[in-house]
């Protein structure tokens, strides 16, 4: 790791509680957004020239939210609260009014996933009713697209990615599960491609780099593990590295697939290269467990942030970007 431990280039205050989602609005000629979802309900959008929340948004009534995402545009926001509601906002012109919203039956903390499958139509994939269910549906019909239920007992859902293959086939999906599984699905199958048991414990968070069909995935151990997806469409086993502390509640692939990030249980965050999980920086600001990471959408590499959500309450910003990182 890297003995030099920057500071965040700055902060932000005011959440009002643990920061257990985050998501970035930056390309475009607009102002540079980044959505939050804390643990009391509430979802801020941050003006990321002025440093301010711009507007905050009582998403789920009280409720923690544990995912935010936008549809096509910033003016229709997604959310998840643990009230079992999936809520659609209208941000136009100012407004935050909730246009539909989807019961999900989940009391559980699995984030849900979202695909875009042609302007203006969206799959949304979500943990159901019964433990081990995942439920797909097409928005913004609610239109409903498939149940996917394994044969064999593997606990909870814990984490979801719905993506879709170069190879032209229809949407797969990756689901990590409370027994330390992952599950490659077919979507339009409805059927398991593949199973790989890569966790002790239960698998807390994954990502997906598509472009290179390699995924990672954390626990509450000290291991981050990585994972391939072969021409048979198996997943295997392939890379880990080994943290000084347990736990990590989310992981992060940049968009260019250069870099990972984690948000570790022992308030750090951790930057590692990519290709080879290299160590590149453990990023130490916060006073209590980091919840989420994000990397920016910026269009210029040079203005590329790194954001971390904590317990604390903070929400952390941090430039990464130097020829070092950017090569590994």
């Amino acid at each position: 790791m890297s003995r030099l431990t920057p500071a965040p280039i700055y902060t932000l205050r005011g959440a009002g509680g643990p920061l257990n989602t985050l998501h970035f609005k930056c390309h475009g000629g607009d102002t540079p957004l980044l959505f939050s979802g804390s643990g009391k309900g509430a979802i801020h959008i941050w003006n990321l020239n002025s440093r301010r929340a711009e507007k905050i948004i009582d998403g789920h009534s009280g409720s923690s939210v544990i995912w935010v995402s936008t549809l096509h545009s910033r003016e229709t926001l997604i959310s998840q609260g643990r009230d079992m509601q999936v809520c659609l906002w209208d941000l136009a012109e100012g407004r935050s009014e909730v246009l539909d919203s989807v019961w999900t039956g989940s009391v559980g903390f699995s984030q849900c996933s979202l695909l875009e499958m042609s302007p203006g139509t969206f799959l949304l994939a979500f943990a159901g009713q019964h433990t081990e269910e995942i439920k797909i549906i097409q928005l913004p019909s609610k239109t409903p697209v498939c149940t996917l239920a394994p044969d064999a007992k593997l606990g909870m859902v814990m984490c979801i990615k719905l993506w879709q293959p170069d190879s032209g086939r229809g949407p797969l999906l990756l689901a990590g599960y409370e027994d330390g599984s992952v599950l490659l699905w077919d979507v339009n199958q409805r059927s398991k491609l593949s199973q790989a048991k890569v966790h002790p414990e239960p698998v807390m968070c994954l990502a997906w780099d598509t472009k290179h069909l390699r995924g990672i995935s954390g626990s509450s151990e000290k291991k981050l593990n990585s994972w391939m997806m072969d021409r048979q469409n198996n997943l295997q086993l392939q890379d880990c590295v080994t943290m000084v502390n347990p736990g990590v509640s989310q992981l992060c692939i940049r968009q260019d697939g250069k870099l990972l990030a984690s948000a570790g249980w022992d308030h750090r965050v951790r930057v590692f290269g990519w290709k080879k999980l290299k160590p590149l920086a453990v990023l130490q600001y916060h006073t209590d467990m980091v919840l989420s990471v994000a990397f920016s959408d910026h269009q210029d590499p040079r203005q590329r942030l790194l954001a971390a959500g904590s317990k604390d309450q903070r929400i952390s910003l941090w430039s990464i970007y130097n020829e070092a990182a950017s090569t590994n």
